[in-house]
């Protein structure tokens, strides 16, 4: 049955995402402006399809979820089998000094981290990170698993732990699945004759959404693996072309569940900030890092009830 229904949404929402890279290229400024903003919110599922797949959740047949996740991942695109170990590495070190970066620790640089923060997360660099990294990967995968790499430029970068593990992976495996995501990609703009503007332009509007709701969901939340993030309330919209990934604490307290039942375990006793509140709040840049197991920082998010209470 689910495996059924994410095989439609994803070749509804490829197929979404390709009519609206043509539109952009194609059509007049005020639809190709349409068709950028279509594709920034729809290009979300894809990814939400292969965040499905990478907890096992996209179908009841091991096969079948694992066609998914790949096929999902071209439209990133990535590696399906490289976000599996990330992502899961992210379950394990969510809001731990390994990955936080709303705050800075004792022995960083709040200037480097603020970088991070409004490059990385706000201004969309985080997506292009994840592209060009695999880009290299593709080029010279020895240099990209060599310690070197691991320890002197992805440590310093705050990656070191991902990228330790992704140098684990079998290259060849990996090696191919980036290559056909990459020659999707390229099937794509060649097929439907775009713009490589207005292709750059759709990129760059996803990458500002998708690296926004990345930390979006997790910012000032609880210094807790299992606990640390929000379910945050957006329009009802977006929230089912994520299909529900806005329900993130939802999904960190039972990543077993697929993405239709999360509605249902939501807890609305427990604060759920909007999308654009945490937005907002992230501009004001890091702050020093409470210890772990500090709960989530309400009075920063919303210093109007903290106010009020004085």
């Amino acid at each position: 049955m689910r495996g059924w229904l994410n095989s439609t949404l994803l070749v509804f929402s490829l197929s979404l995402s390709a009519a609206s890279l043509w539109a952009a290229s194609h059509l007049d400024l005020a639809y190709a402006a349409l068709a950028i903003w279509i594709f920034a919110l729809i290009n979300n599922m894809p990814f939400a399809l292969m965040h499905e797949a990478v907890h096992g959740n996209a179908a009841d047949s091991r096969g079948v979820n694992a066609v998914i996740g790949t096929l999902a991942g071209w439209a990133f695109p990535t590696s399906y089998s490289m976000q599996r170990i990330a992502h899961l590495g992210h379950h394990q070190r969510n809001r731990t000094d390994q990955e936080l970066y709303d705050y800075y620790l004792p022995d960083q640089s709040p200037a480097m981290r603020n970088f991070w923060l409004y490059a990385g997360n706000l201004l969309g660099l985080y997506w292009w990170c994840v592209v060009y990294s695999n880009l290299v990967y593709v080029i010279a995968p020895g240099i990209y698993r060599s310690r070197f790499f691991v320890e002197r430029i992805a440590s310093p970068l705050g990656f070191g732990p991902y990228v330790k593990d992704l140098a684990e992976l079998p290259p060849a495996k990996v090696w191919v699945e980036i290559v056909l995501a990459f020659a999707y990609q390229l099937a794509l703009f060649f097929l439907l004759d775009l713009s490589l503007f207005y292709y750059f332009m759709c990129n760059m509007a996803f990458a500002l959404h998708w690296s926004v709701l990345q930390y979006a969901d997790h910012a000032w939340s609880a210094r807790d693996v299992k606990n640390g993030a929000w379910n945050l309330r957006v329009l009802p919209p977006s929230r089912w072309l994520a299909l529900n990934y806005h329900y993130h604490l939802a999904h960190h307290q039972q990543p077993q569940l697929p993405w239709y039942e999360l509605p249902r375990h939501v807890d609305t006793k427990i604060c759920q900030p909007s999308f654009w509140r945490v937005y907002f709040s992230l501009w004001k840049g890091v702050r020093p890092a409470p210890p772990m197991g500090a709960p989530a920082d309400s009075d920063f998010l919303f210093p109007e009830k903290s106010r009020s209470v004085r």
